[in-house]
C-alpha cells in the first residue's frame, strides 16, 4: 500500500470516527473528573477517540484475522481492481465484515480488549445494571475518575455513547471487542437480571438520606441525589422494562405517604412495586436533568424530550412535568416508532371502510374530521392516511400539538401558544406555501375552524381532529363554535369516529359462551346470537396474564351526502342525522364492535367500554 492510499484510509477512518474526534493524530485530553455541584453535565461524553497510523492490514494481522499470505494476495487484488483492502478480504472470504467493523475501529482510536483474559471488579460491573448492558451490548471494563470505559459489540454504535452517558450519568470511553466475548461477558457477569424490586431494596438508605435533610435541601444537594447510583439504576430498569413491554405512558406519582410508579400498556394502567417515598425528588430530579429540564424550578409545569435507541429501535420520551402539593408529578410518553405500522390497512379498518377511506383521500379538496375522545388512535390514523398519499407530487404540511413522529416527505409545523404560533395563525402562513393537504392537529374555536373550511373552499383537502363521542355529534359542535351551516355543508365530506379496543391475546385465546346478562349489556338476545363463537384470553406468560395483547381500532364513518346536507341546513336535531346516516349505511361504533368480537379479535366486555348505546 502507497504512503498516499496510507493517508486515504486514515482520512477516511478519522471521518468516519464520532463527533469530537480530532481530524489529526494527536495526544488524548485528560479526562476532568466531574463534580456534584456542576452548574450542568455536558450532554455529550467525551469519547477520546484518536486515530492510529497503522494501515488496516496491520490490525487485522495483530488481530490474528488475517494472515500475512492473504493479506499480500488481497492488497495484489487491490491494486489491479481497486477498491478498499476491507471489502476485498470479505470478498475473498478470508475475513467476516464485522472483523474490518473491529479492525476500523482500532484504526480510529478505540482500544481493544480481550474480555475473556480478565476479571472485571464487581464495583465496575455495579455501575452499569443488567438491562441497561445487554440493551446496548456493552460490558463495563473500567471505571476511573468518573471516565466509564465499555467494550462494544458493535463499535460503529456511536449513538450508544451519548445514551449511556444521559442514562448514566457518566463520560463514557469506548473499546471494540470481539461480539462473542462480549455476549459471554453478559452470561457471566449479569446471569441473574436485576429487577425493579431488586433496586428499590437498595434505595433505603438514600431514602433516608433525603428524608433527613428534606426540609433544608439545598440545589447542590439535588443534584448530588439526581446522581446517586441506585437512582440512576432505578429509573433506568423502569425505563427498559416499559419500552420492552410496550408501555404508551410511565407515571411517577408523588402522594402524601407514598410514590406510586406506574405504566400504561393497551389503555390499561399497572401498577408498579412502590419504591420509598422520599425518593420521589431525587427521580424527579434525574429524569429533568436526562431532559435538559430545570432541577432548580419546582413551582411551575415544564415539557421535555428524551431520545433513545433501545436494541436498535428509536424510541422518544415526552416528559411533562407537573408541580403538586406533595412534589412533582412526572408522566414520560413513550413513543416507539419501530412499533408505530403507518399503514391504513393495519390501523383496524375493514374492507369496505378502506374502499371509503381511499376514496376520501382521493378528493382534491373538502375537510375530513376524526372524531374522538384522547388516546383512541386518532393521530396514528391520520398519520397513516397521510402516508397514503406522501408522494413527491403531493406537498403535505401538517400543524401538530405536539408534533408526534417525524415523518419523511412531510412539512410538520409544532404549535407553540406561548409565542403566538396558535393552529389559526400557523394555518393563515401554510396557505402562502403551496400546499396540496393540510392536517390541522385539532380544531379549538371558531377562527380556526373558519380559516380550515377557507383553505378547503380555496382547492385544499383539510384533515382534523375534534373531541365528541360519535360522527353525527361533530356536525353539532362545529355548528356550536359559531360556524354557519351553510358552509360547513359546503365543505365537510365525511366524519370518522373511532375507538380502540384490545385484541385477544391469540397465545392463549380460548372460546366460551357468553351470559345473558353479558348480551343484555350489547342489546342482544341469545337467539340473535345463535350460531357464533365468542372468546376470551385465558392469560399467559406472552400477554403479562392479561388476556389481551395489543389494540386496534373500531370506526363509525359518516360520508356527508345531500341527504344529511338538506338536514344540517334545516337544522334538524343529532339523532334525526344520526338515523338518517344509519339508514345511509352508516355503521355505528357499536356495530363495528360487535363486528370486531363476531370476528374473535376482542371481548364483549371491551366493546362495551370502548362504545357507547346511541339514543
Amino acid at each position: 500500500m502507497s504512503r498516499a492510499e496510507s493517508r486515504e484510509e486514515t482520512s477516511r477512518t478519522s471521518k468516519s470516527a464520532p463527533t469530537g474526534a480530532p481530524a489529526t493524530p494527536q495526544a488524548p485530553e485528560a479526562p476532568e473528573t466531574p463534580k456534584a455541584a456542576k452548574p450542568k453535565r455536558k450532554s455529550r461524553p467525551k469519547t477520546m477517540i484518536v486515530p492510529t497510523q497503522k494501515r488496516l492490514g496491520r490490525v487485522l494481522l495483530e488481530m490474528e484475522k488475517v494472515t500475512r499470505k492473504q493479506l499480500q494476495e488481497a492488497l495484489q487484488i487491490k491494486k489491479r481492481k481497486g477498491g478498499a483492502i476491507g471489502a476485498v478480504l470479505v470478498d475473498l472470504g478470508y475475513c467476516e465484515k464485522d472483523d474490518i467493523s473491529a479492525a476500523l475501529a482500532i484504526q480510529a482510536g478505540m482500544r481493544r480488549v480481550h474480555l475473556g483474559e480478565m476479571e472485571i471488579p464487581p464495583e465496575v460491573i455495579e455501575q452499569m445494571d443488567g438491562m441497561t448492558a445487554r440493551s446496548y451490548s456493552v460490558v463495563p471494563v473500567e471505571f476511573d475518575a468518573g471516565v466509564l470505559t465499555v467494550a462494544m459489540a458493535d463499535p460503529n454504535n456511536f449513538r450508544a455513547l451519548d445514551e449511556l452517558h444521559m442514562l448514566l450519568g457518566h463520560d463514557i470511553r469506548a473499546a471494540v471487542s470481539d461480539p462473542a466475548d462480549v455476549i459471554r461477558a453478559l452470561d457471566k457477569y449479569y446471569a441473574h437480571a436485576e429487577s425493579v424490586e431488586a433496586v428499590i431494596s437498595e434505595l433505603d438508605s438514600t431514602a433516608e438520606w433525603i428524608a433527613d435533610h428534606e426540609e433544608s435541601i439545598d440545589l447542590e444537594d439535588i443534584r448530588t441525589m439526581s446522581e446517586s447510583q441506585p437512582v440512576k439504576k432505578l429509573l433506568n430498569l423502569v425505563l427498559l422494562q416499559a419500552i420492552r413491554d410496550n408501555a404508551s405512558d410511565i407515571h411517577f406519582e408523588p402522594f402524601e405517604d407514598e410514590f406510586k410508579m406506574r405504566y400504561r400498556i393497551d389503555g390499561i394502567l399497572y401498577e408498579m412495586v412502590p419504591p420509598p417515598r422520599h425518593i420521589a425528588l431525587a427521580v424527579a430530579s434525574r429524569i429533568k436533568v436526562m431532559a435538559n429540564l430545570d432541577i432548580a424550578e419546582r413551582r411551575v409545569p415544564q415539557d421535555g424530550r428524551i431520545e433513545l435507541t433501545v436494541g436498535g429501535k428509536p424510541v422518544d420520551l415526552r416528559v411533562s412535568v407537573l408541580p403538586t402539593m406533595f412534589g412533582e408529578s412526572v408522566v414520560m410518553r413513550v413513543l416507539d416508532r419501530s412499533q408505530v405500522e403507518l399503514d391504513i390497512g393495519k390501523v383496524g379498518l375493514r374492507d369496505e371502510e378502506q374502499v371509503v377511506i381511499s376514496d376520501l383521500l382521493g378528493l382534491a379538496n373538502g375537510i375530513v374530521i376524526v372524531t374522538g375522545p384522547t388516546g383512541c388512535g386518532k393521530t396514528t390514523t391520520l398519520y397513516s392516511a397521510l402516508s397514503a398519499i406522501n408522494r413527491i407530487e403531493t406537498k403535505i404540511i401538517t400543524t401538530e400539538d405536539p408534533v408526534e413522529y417525524d415523518i419523511d416527505g412531510l412539512i410538520q409545523v409544532q404549535i407553540n401558544p406561548d409565542i403566538g404560533l396558535t393552529f389559526a395563525r400557523c394555518l393563515r402562513h401554510i396557505l402562502r406555501q403551496d400546499p396540496d393537504v393540510i392536517l390541522v392537529g385539532e380544531i379549538r374555536d371558531l377562527e380556526t375552524a373558519r380559516i380550515a373550511i377557507h383553505s378547503s373552499l380555496t382547492g385544499h383537502l383539510v384533515f382534523s381532529t375534534l373531541h365528541t363521542n360519535d360522527a353525527p355529534t361533530a356536525i353539532t359542535r362545529l355548528l356550536d363554535l359559531g360556524l354557519e351551516p351553510y358552509l360547513v355543508t359546503a365543505t365537510l365530506e365525511a366524519i370518522v369516529a373511532q375507538r380502540l379496543v384490545r385484541k385477544i391475546c391469540t397465545n392463549c385465546r380460548a372460546e366460551f359462551e357468553p351470559t345473558e346478562e353479558m348480551l343484555g349489556e350489547l342489546d342482544l338476545r341469545p337467539e340473535d346470537v345463535r350460531g357464533r363463537t365468542f372468546y376470551f384470553g385465558r392469560g399467559c406468560e406472552a400477554c403479562n396474564n392479561t388476556g389481551y395483547k395489543g389494540r386496534t381500532g373500531v370506526f363509525e364513518i359518516m360520508h356527508i351526502d345531500n341527504s344529511l346536507r338538506d338536514l344540517v341546513m334545516q337544522g334538524s336535531s343529532t339523532n334525526v342525522i344520526r338515523e338518517e346516516a344509519k339508514k345511509r349505511g352508516m355503521r355505528t361504533l357499536r356495530d363495528s364492535g360487535l363486528m370486531a368480537v363476531y370476528d374473535g379479535v376482542t371481548t364483549i366486555e371491551e366493546v362495551i367500554m370502548a362504545t357507547v348505546t346511541e339514543g
